[in-house]
């Protein structure tokens, strides 16, 4: 599949009519998803034919793509029922299978969850400080080759050291620098869209 066909396949992802601030649930757009998939399965052959996890999945979209680009099996684990439901909605919508696990990220090692690739796309830490790291975290111990996770570019000398003095990654590398366009989604958002420098990062073990 090529990049803008997989770019307006994720267009017609059903996003969050009442997304929870408490848990920062923003929609991952089209524009980065596709991109992101796209790199890790035509740059490093991380997709295609492998065990993909998809943490904090929300509704579905980085799973899916996934699964568009056949992938072997693809789980998708979050906290939320709710967009457990979604993802899976979306899914039968797409006619794509995905399993879905609802677990908080420290359960995840009771669930014994051991996949290939991880791709997230985690809350920047803006509403609970550190959430980005704890995805990090958990990702790095859940995946066996690869780790593909968008963060603020502002973030970008922490999340190096971090990913390979702490968490145990053997390479930290940005890919790319990306805009996530974020549009208004709760109440005390002031403008109706906000620019924010992403880097899409590869985490390898």
């Amino acid at each position: 599949m090529k990049l803008k066909q997989l770019e307006s396949c994720l267009g017609d992802v059903t996003q969050f009519s009442s997304p929870k601030v408490e848990l920062e649930q923003y929609p991952t757009g089209p524009h980065i998803a596709s991109r992101m998939l796209f790199m890790a399965e035509n740059s490093f052959g991380d997709i295609t034919g492998r065990l993909v996890a998809d943490l904090g999945c929300g509704c579905g979209t980085l799973g899916i793509a996934a699964s568009l680009l056949d992938a072997g099996y693809v789980v998708g684990v979050d906290v939320d029922g709710d967009a457990l439901a979604l993802a899976q909605e979306n899914c039968e919508e797409f006619e794509v299978e995905m399993d879905f696990v609802q677990a908080s990220l420290s359960e995840l090692p009771l669930q014994g969850l051991h996949v290939d690739t991880v791709i997230m796309n985690p809350p920047f830490g803006t509403r609970r400080k550190g959430a980005d790291m704890e995805f990090l975290a958990a990702a790095l111990k859940v995946a066996g080759t690869a780790v593909y996770s968008l963060h603020k570019s502002s973030t970008r000398t922490h999340i190096q050291r971090a990913a390979v003095r702490d968490f145990g990654a053997k390479t930290a590398d940005v890919l790319c620098e990306l805009r996530y366009d974020l549009p208004a989604s709760y109440k005390f958002h002031k403008q109706k869209e906000k620019d924010i420098a992403v880097d899409l990062w590869r985490f390898t073990k």
